[in-house]
């Protein structure tokens, strides 16, 4: 079923991301008293008498700014009016109306989606129809007062949203979507591989790092295949989050890291392979993500040796991960881009693997003949049986006779056998060890 979109808009520091909130019954709009925290559209489900919609949370629109990220979020905020089944245009009851709101107003005019004009932070009824009376002007029918704060007015405005909702359109369901996050250090060009993979300026691009703070989905269809692509805020150290709203976008990533199937691991090739990304990739590897490194900006690293030693640093700073095959990009330019799909495909594989209780056992009976094995004291270890015990990501589970004789470097002997078997690219696998009764 394809959703109808309701999307807020309105000026900076409105309260938009409080009425999302507000509206959704969640807490997954970033809400800070700074003026411009929210950056991209975020898109977050809701249901309101039997129907579900999508509320998109956007920017503050400033028209006529020159500053460059407050064009951005404007252009973006104007893309979800555009997107939008149902526009709710919020406006500050506590300021009164502002030149600003006009200009806004005789855009949303135009709009082909009915707009719903909302006064906020009207948290006095008795006082609230003295202060609706200026709002009239805006051309845009009768405003509704509401408080995002406390509630008051919003179930008003949700009747009239569901009231004004397309009807409802079926369509095929889609179980075999992928889900694939983009994750890295800031800066390392998670937001242009987006608009690079999904084919449209779905994302705001900078040079600046931090730009990204929500994670923002977007389905894209590649080969008859179905992908949810998320980019995430980028990952820091949490002691170099001096913003608490970046911290919020850190959480977010982590959330965006534990419902992701396929992990994209985007590294800056002009800075090499930093303890940030090292940091990064370990919460991917602990989540159970298959994941695919991809180098980028492979283009400005014109020095063969150069490219050597970041491919020397990949292979020793993550060869905790080093399932996880590399890919030199560049998002800018498109370069290597199309291999991306093909190397998500082959770690979804072996993310999804089943190997059967037989094919592990034969495996097993020729790793006993090769005799390699542990010994402490009288005891010598003995692995009888091998069986898949779970997947996504794979779990294989081995009896023994003595399973406290298996230290870390014999589990990563098993690991490295079973991959040369079997086919594990791109994913981590699980091992676990019990005592024969």
């Amino acid at each position: 079923m394809s959703l109808p979109i309701v999307a807020v808009v309105g000026r900076p520091n409105v309260g938009k991301s409080t009425l999302v909130n507000r509206l959704t019954r969640s807490n997954d709009a970033i809400v800070h008293e700074m003026r411009g925290v929210t950056r991209d559209r975020s898109y977050h489900e809701t249901d309101w008498n039997g129907r579900d919609f999508i509320i998109i949370d956007t920017g503050g629109i400033a028209l006529g700014e020159s500053d460059r990220f407050q064009q951005s979020i404007t252009a973006q905020a104007m893309l979800a009016t555009e997107e939008a089944d149902v526009i709710i245009f919020l406006v500050d009851g506590s300021t009164g109306m502002l030149e600003e709101d006009d200009r806004i107003a005789r855009i949303l005019q135009r709009a082909k989606a009915p707009v719903i004009l909302c006064v906020n932070k009207l948290d006095n009824p008795e006082t609230e129809e003295e202060k609706l009376w200026e709002f009239y002007s805006l051309g845009l029918g009768d405003p509704m007062p509401v408080s995002a704060v406390h509630g008051h007015g919003t179930g008003d405005v949700l009747d009239l949203v569901v009231e004004n909702l397309p009807a409802v359109v079926e369509e095929e369901q889609h179980d075999d979507e992928i889900n694939v996050a983009l994750i890295g250090r800031p800066n390392a060009g998670k937001s242009s591989l987006t608009n690079r993979l999904t084919g449209m300026e779905r994302s705001i691009v900078s040079d600046v790092a931090g730009t990204t703070r929500d994670a923002i989905d977007t389905i894209v269809e590649h080969d008859g295949k179905r992908y949810r692509i998320v980019d995430t805020a980028g990952i820091r150290r949490k002691s170099q989050i001096d913003e608490s709203v970046e911290y919020y976008g850190f959480v977010r990533a982590l959330r965006a890291i534990d419902r992701a199937q396929v992990v994209l691991l985007l590294v800056d090739s002009t800075l090499g392979v930093t303890d940030q990304d090292q940091r990064v990739a370990r919460l991917a590897a602990e989540a159970g993500d298959a994941m695919v490194v991809l180098l980028n900006k492979w283009d400005l690293i014109e020095d063969p040796d150069k490219r050597d030693d970041i491919r020397d640093q990949v292979e020793e700073k993550l060869e905790f991960v080093k399932y996880a095959p590399s890919i030199a990009i560049s998002a800018l330019t498109g370069r290597s881009v199309h291999r991306i799909w093909d190397a998500i495909d082959l770690a979804f594989k072996g993310y999804n693997t089943t190997i059967s209780t037989s094919k592990l056992n034969h495996f097993l009976t020729e790793l006993r003949e090769f005799g390699h094995t542990v010994n402490k004291g009288t005891k010598r270890l003995k692995l009888n049986y091998i069986t898949q015990t779970g997947t996504k990501p794979p779990v294989f589970t081995f009896w023994a006779n003595f399973p406290e004789l298996i230290d870390d470097s014999y589990e990563r002997y098993l690991e490295n056998r079973l991959r040369e078997e079997f086919d594990l690219e791109g994913t981590p696998i699980r091992l676990k060890f019990k005592r024969k009764n």
